[in-house]
């Protein structure tokens, strides 16, 4: 078996249980603490930082909504278990400018949460690990998506970066956005992505001060994010219902 074969047949291992990515970044985040300090020695610094890294994460979000709302049908998406699906090749809108948006969004969400932590090795840890991991997932996708489409994907893929973003190329897209679909989609991440945020900032708060005292700031986020979160899904719940 080839190097090229074996690095498919890890992708598609990887691409299964890319949802559980974020868990392995643990072992980044947990020695970041190790004599954790506000910066210039403020909690309002801190704060202040942790909004433009929260700032930062949600440019990532919204290019995963942008990209899920105007999803084409049968396409992989969050699934897990039925492996690669294309049953067509789109090349417009966001995808006329980069060929994996998606993961570019998840990059940039994780990269807000790990600049948090006030350490450059992290960030170079995280960079490195994340391209690693995401190389093998793209490299089984194209495997898959050359077989399917063959000499079309070839030339798309030719002209059309893999990750990072060539406005020049865009067009615009003739597929219809759905907020639905996108809310039903990506609101589960957004609602993790803030437990995150709100998890580092407790932490981070306890690593300074040396006692676990939460934060009503911390509690109020969640609180605000875990109430949308739930409204969001009953409406949509509701109106699934009403369809069917």
């Amino acid at each position: 078996m080839t190097l090229a074969e074996q690095s498919v047949i890890t992708g598609n291992w990887l691409f299964r249980w890319r949802g559980f990515l974020p868990i392995c970044f643990i072992a980044i985040i947990l020695p970041a603490f190790v004599g954790f300090r506000y910066p210039n020695d403020s909690r309002l610094s801190y704060v202040v930082l942790w909004l433009a890294c929260m700032g930062i994460s949600l440019v990532g979000v919204l290019i995963r909504a942008y990209t899920v709302g105007f999803a084409a049908k049968g396409t992989s998406g969050r699934n897990t278990k039925e492996g690669q699906i294309a049953e067509t090749l789109n090349r417009s809108g966001i995808y006329s400018m980069v060929r994996n948006p998606l993961y570019l969004g998840n990059f940039i969400i994780m990269l807000g949460q790990i600049i948090l932590l006030g350490s450059a090795w992290c960030v170079l840890v995280y960079i490195l690990s994340f391209w690693l991991y995401y190389e093998r997932i793209i490299m089984a996708e194209e495997d898959f998506l050359k077989k399917k489409f063959g000499a079309v994907y070839e030339d798309y893929a030719r002209l059309t970066p893999a990750f990072i973003p060539k406005p020049s190329l865009w067009k615009k897209t003739t597929l219809t956005f759905s907020p639905a679909f996108m809310l039903r989609k990506e609101s589960h991440g957004f609602l993790v992505m803030m437990i995150i945020f709100s998890a580092l900032g407790i932490v981070s708060d306890y690593a300074v001060s040396g006692s676990l005292s939460v934060d009503r700031l911390w509690l109020w986020i969640l609180g605000i994010t875990t109430g949308v979160y739930v409204l969001i899904n009953l409406v949509i719940k509701k109106q699934l219902n009403h369809v069917g």
